[in-house]
């Protein structure tokens, strides 16, 4: 018969929120296992946030060093050493997952490794590598199972064996001609580091534009920059057929306006979205409910249906972040300890690491426009920002959207050198319900881009009087 052990708190996956409300329930004295399959702090530190980031900085630097006369400096030719690159983000991760095992023997919560599949409420059996088996129950139960990447329906992509982001971090050399399926943030952000590092690279986007959930200025400034660094962008483009293997050899049939056509890559790599990892693992046995897209119900204080059961993070239909997995952790660890939070109303900003960054808190125009929610709109470019001239990246702009009947700041973008820094003053001020000229009127240090604010909401139109046409 397995072994059974009975917890205070079980915790199935080991992502942000479930290993920091891990950490902070066994600190409190409370007996607590975390069962997690594969990656030792979930996905951010493993195979997504944190790696993605560390090779787009190697790109970044490979795309300095191209830049070096620009900046009085002589080298000599630049190559690219892809070992070398995975190297350094392999160090990174292997430091991270050293520093969560430390986390964990010094909260004196139990890490578990091993597949969980629920056999009743709040009760998993759970198997490791080596066959063992064990049955764990807990007083209180938490999900926190993540996502995985999409896999679209196209006859032959599965048999190519398509890169995933997980994959394409794990190259040792330089794809020959790169092919993306896919214009979102995952997408975009590894597109141009791989044309920053040699590949060719061509991105195959389904929609009218990238990035589709932004205002049509944004998408149109990636292009350009897309385009300005040899990316081909084939817009309102389908995949119809995959013939080959990712790696080996690629024929792709295509269709766009004029029709189908054949195109030829080296590697594909697909970046068309998430699926929640809740299914074959027995929620129905745990009493847990799902939506049409098999993500996890919840309430606003992230409760399942199944009485002393919760779901953090991506598979309880959260936004896609860490940092809001994160605040997941914070809602369920306080009403836990009596509080009352929830995430309704949650300002949830988000930053896509492409070169230069674009950060957005807020409704951007099309949301407003949608709602139907009158607004001012103040934009400059980034080269009115002096401390990018400083630094020689002048690409990009800052624009705001404030309320017509009132100075509250209603949404905020930046594309540009710094964006995601520079978004956190304005998230700030949103968060004290500050009125936008108390940042206009704000002695920012010179020169930084922080100081570009100023001119941005010196730049909000005036109030309309009223009786005034």
């Amino acid at each position: 018969m397995a072994d059974e052990t009975q917890f205070d708190i079980l915790i199935i996956g080991s992502g942000e929120a479930g290993k920091y409300l891990g950490w902070t329930m066994a600190k409190a004295g409370r007996r607590t296992a975390v069962v997690e399959r594969a990656l030792i702090g979930g996905s951010c530190p493993n195979i997504a946030c944190l790696p993605s980031k560390n090779v787009i900085h190697s790109a970044k630097v490979a795309e300095l060093a191209g830049r070096a006369a620009e900046f009085g400096i002589t080298t000599g030719p630049l190559k690219i050493d892809m070992e070398g690159v995975r190297a350094r983000k392999r160090q990174m991760v292997d430091g991270l997952v050293k520093l969560h095992l430390d986390l964990y023997k010094a909260s004196g919560a139990e890490l578990i490794m091993g597949e969980a599949h629920f056999v009743a409420p709040k009760t998993v059996e759970v198997r490791s590598k080596d066959g063992a088996v064990r049955i764990l129950r807990g007083d209180q139960v938490f999900l926190n199972l993540g996502t995985r990447a999409a896999i679209p329906d196209v006859p032959g992509l599965k048999a190519a064996n398509p890169l995933t982001h997980v994959e394409a971090l794990e190259l040792d050399r330089v794809p020959e001609h790169l092919f993306v399926l896919g214009g979102g943030f995952i997408g975009l952000e590894m597109a141009q580091a791989a044309r920053r590092l040699g590949s060719k690279v061509t991105m195959l986007v389904r929609g009218a534009q990238l990035a589709a959930s932004e205002d049509p200025d944004v998408a149109g400034a990636i292009l350009s920059l897309f385009r300005d660094e040899g990316i081909e962008v084939l817009l309102e483009t389908g995949l119809e057929e995959v013939e080959g293997v990712s790696g080996q050899g690629l024929r792709m049939r295509i269709r766009d306006a004029q029709g189908y056509r054949t195109v030829e890559g080296s590697h594909l790599l697909v970046a068309t979205g998430r699926v929640p990892n809740t299914q074959g693992i027995g929620l129905d046995k745990a009493g847990v409910e799902l939506d049409a897209h098999g993500y996890i119900r919840v309430n606003e204080r992230l409760q399942t249906a199944a009485p002393g059961t919760w779901a953090m993070g991506d598979c309880a239909g959260s936004p896609h972040f860490t940092h809001v997995a994160f605040d997941d952790f914070r809602i369920v660890r306080d009403n836990l300890n009596g509080g009352d939070r929830s995430t309704r109303g949650r300002l949830v900003p988000f930053c896509m690491f492409t070169d230069p960054e674009l950060a957005r808190v807020g409704m951007n125009e099309s949301e407003a426009a949608k709602r139907g929610i009158p607004y001012r709109l103040a934009k400059i470019p980034m080269d009115k920002v002096l401390r990018t001239r400083t630094l020689s990246e002048t690409r990009g702009f800052l624009k705001a959207l404030v309320s017509t009947e009132s100075d509250e700041i209603l949404g905020f973008t930046a594309f540009g050198v710094q964006a995601g820094e520079v978004m956190a003053v304005v998230q700030t001020a949103m968060l004290a319900k500050m009125p936008y000229t108390a940042l206009r009127d704000t002695i920012f240090t010179h020169p930084t881009i922080a100081e570009g604010l100023v001119v941005l909401f010196s730049a909000v139109p005036a109030r309309a009087m009223a009786g005034v046409a």
